[in-house]
């Protein structure tokens, strides 16, 4: 029997297992995957310092509309999809309010702020082959208006001053000679300084998980079909097989209700679909940095595989079939900026991002079980948030005082 045994490898399940090995705890890690080939894979490769406000959900009339009506690229919604995810999603709507935003933000902010630190930590532990997948330039927020980027420049320098964010402000000319073969239709980008970005986010996590394996941690590969309480610890059950240990730690970002349902822990979950593809480029052209396209709503991102594509939000069922509508519409206003070519892969990657209605992760102790814990829910920055909420975790399991207060990511705010 170990110590711990970690349902999920993804970023946040290799992160917490990593940060328990450091500490002595004997670890077993389980997953029907191979570590980080789920959500960890498939996004747009920002470790997003910037990131202290969530994503929101939108309160002006324009954009519902264009949500309601179809006409946005950013968001979508399936129809039938809608009685299901009701609920949780009046309760995003109403944490979305100003007043509770505000507070959200207060919240949120200091577990941003360890979000470099935490992914640098094991880097350096992980090795060259870990920091030579990342960037360190930043990532531009690009904006086709004037207005628009006004009013961005306007939040960024809001930012700055509570809480130390660095950006630049550049203008079209500006933008056009860091990114040559851009095309054009731009008024400029806030270019956020401080983040850093992944040419393969999978690749990274792949590099974190042998950090896990060096340190003695034990892979079971199979899907779990079963997590008990066994005498006063605990055991999954794969393939048959029982796998024990005093404490568990459930970190399967959109697959976590299907354990915690369960264990009677029904939370107001649900997750926002993607999709990504790859594409190479006409003429030889060159993407240099991640590009953000914030009016229309798509990342363009320079990627191991090629340019990266990555859709906005999808309010759909986790498991239902994908739709092409989002890509088609990205890809086809990608176009208009840089010269994208061929699609390089067979078909768009499809993931789901497990979000919670206050926009915050549950980091924490399941109170209605001892030694059951949870890191889940990390919406838009589970890529960004992994190795910080498996740092978090770690510290509260073995007795020490956490980094910050996770206090506001208890699970029993929903209960």
């Amino acid at each position: 029997m170990d110590d711990v045994i970690i349902v999920g490898a993804g970023i946040v399940g290799v992160s917490t297992a990593i940060h328990l090995l450091r500490r002595g705890r004997g670890v077993t890690l389980i997953d029907r995957q191979a570590p980080g080939r789920e959500t960890s894979f498939g996004n747009a490769g920002i470790i997003q310092r910037e990131g202290v406000r969530p994503h929101a959900f939108p309160r002006d009339l324009a954009m519902l509309m264009q949500v309601g009506l179809h006409l946005s690229t950013a968001a979508r919604y399936e129809p039938l999809a809608l009685p299901r995810l009701a609920p949780a999603l009046l309760r995003y709507w109403w944490a979305s309010s100003p007043e509770s935003y505000k507070r959200v933000v207060q919240s949120y902010a200091p577990l941003i702020a360890r979000s470099i630190i935490a992914h640098k930590d094991l880097m350096d532990q992980a090795g060259p082959d870990a920091e030579a997948l990342v960037s360190k330039s930043g990532w531009f927020l690009a904006f086709r208006s004037d207005e628009g980027l006004k009013k961005e420049a306007a939040k960024a320098r809001a930012d700055k001053e509570q809480f130390g964010i660095s950006h630049e402000v550049v203008e079209w000319p500006e933008l056009k000679r860091i990114e040559p073969d851009l095309k054009g239709g731009l008024a400029g980008a806030v270019h956020w300084t401080d983040p850093w970005t992944v040419r393969d986010p999978g690749a990274l996590v792949g590099e974190y998980f042998k950090l896990f394996e060096k340190l003695g941690g034990t892979f079971v590969s199979g899907a779990v079909t079963a997590l008990e309480q066994d005498g006063d610890g605990w055991a999954a059950v794969v393939d048959g097989t029982r796998h024990s240990g005093k404490e568990a730690v459930i970190a399967l970002g959109p697959w976590a209700p299907d354990v915690l349902d369960r264990l009677g822990y029904r939370l107001p979950l649900f997750v926002k679909r993607g999709y990504h593809m790859h594409y190479g480029t006409e003429g030889g052209a060159k993407l240099n940095n991640l590009l953000l396209d914030a009016e229309v709503g798509y990342v363009i991102a320079p990627m191991a595989r090629g340019i990266r594509l990555t859709t906005g939000a999808e309010f759909a069922m986790r498991d239902a079939a994908p739709t092409p509508i989002q890509l088609g519409k990205a890809e086809a206003a990608a176009r208009q900026l840089f010269p994208i070519g061929e699609r390089l892969d067979p078909e768009p990657w499809k993931g789901a991002r497990p979000c919670t209605p206050d926009m915050m992760p549950i980091i924490g102790k399941a109170p209605k079980h001892r030694g059951l814990w949870a890191g889940i829910g990390h919406a838009h920055h589970g890529f960004t948030l992994g190795p910080a909420t498996g740092e978090l975790l770690a510290q509260a399991m073995t007795g020490e005082a956490t980094a910050i207060d996770i206090k506001p990511f208890g699970m029993e705010r929903f209960l």
